[in-house]
C-alpha cells in the first residue's frame, strides 16, 4: 500500500482475527467511513467499485484490515472496514466460476486465467484462484486489468508438500504465462503466512530459509508449514 490509514481503534486495544475473511478476499461495501488521511481518489474509486481487498494486518475486533484500489497502479489505500459495512465478500477460488466479459478476454492475465483452468496439472490437487487486479475486475464487473498486467494467483497450501510437487506447479505456471505472452505471479498460502512460488522452488533446491508474510509481519522462516 502506498498510503495507509491510522487505526480507528486504541493501539493498544486487543487484536482479533476474524475467520470469515482472509487476505485477498474482495469485500463488497455497504459504505466506506470516510477518513481525513484518505487520498482525494477513494471516493471516486468507491462509487465506481464499492470493494475492498483483505490485506495482512491485525485488526481490532469488529475491525478488518483492507486496502482500496484506485484506477491507476500507485492509488492504492490502505484502511480499516467496520464489518457491519461488509455486505458479502469473494474468495479467490470463487472467482475461477466467473468469467471475463468477452471484450476483456484476450487480456493477458485472462489468457494466462483461461490456460490454467483448461489444464489445471498439479494444480488441481490444491484450492486456488486469482487475486490482484484479474481478481478485482472478475468480483467487482469493473475494468482492472491493463494489457501489460501479470495474473495474480494465490494457492492455498496448508499441508507439507514435496519439492517434485512445487517444481511441477512452477511449471504448468510458467507454461501458462508463456502461453500468453505475460507473467504469472503466484502467492502460495502456507500456516506460516504467504510465502511466494518462486521462494518455495528455491527451498526446494536447498535454500535455507523463505520469507513468509504473516499478519503480524513479515519473516525468514526455515518451515512455513510451521504457523508462525
Amino acid at each position: 500500500m502506498r498510503v495507509c490509514a491510522a487505526p480507528p481503534f486504541a493501539p493498544d486495544a486487543p487484536r482479533a482475527s476474524d475467520a470469515r475473511w482472509r487476505p485477498h478476499d474482495l469485500l463488497r461495501l455497504a459504505r466506506l467511513t470516510p477518513l481525513e488521511s484518505e487520498p482525494g481518489w477513494v471516493r471516486a474509486a468507491f462509487a465506481r467499485a464499492p470493494f475492498a481487498v483483505v490485506r495482512r494486518a491485525e485488526a481490532a475486533p469488529g475491525f478488518v484490515a483492507a486496502g482500496m484500489r484506485g484506477t491507476a497502479r500507485a492509488e492504492r489505500f490502505g484502511t480499516w472496514i467496520d464489518v457491519q459495512d461488509i455486505e458479502s465478500s469473494a474468495s479467490p477460488e470463487s472467482l475461477l466460476a466467473v468469467t471475463p466479459s468477452p471484450g476483456r478476454a484476450a487480456l493477458g492475465a485472462f489468457v494466462a486465467l483461461a490456460a490454467l483452468r483448461e489444464n489445471q496439472g498439479p494444480l488441481r490437487d490444491f484450492v486456488w484462484g486469482p487475486t490482484g487486479s484479474a481478481g478485482f475486475e472478475l468480483a467487482a464487473q469493473v475494468p482492472a486489468l491493463t494489457g501489460s498486467s501479470d495474473l495474480d494467483v494465490l494457492i492455498r497450501m496448508p499441508q507439507r508438500t514435496d519439492p517434485a510437487t512445487i517444481q511441477a506447479l512452477a511449471a504448468t505456471l510458467a507454461q501458462a504465462a508463456q502461453h500468453a505472452g505475460t507473467c504469472v505471479d503466484v502467492q502460495v498460502e502456507t500456516p506460516a503466512g504467504g510465502v511466494a512460488l518462486a521462494e518455495l522452488v528455491l527451498r526446494a533446491q536447498g535454500k535455507a530459509r523463505v520469507l513468509a508474510r504473516a499478519s503480524d509481519g513479515a519473516r525468514l522462516v526455515s518451515d512455513p508449514w510451521q504457523p508462525s
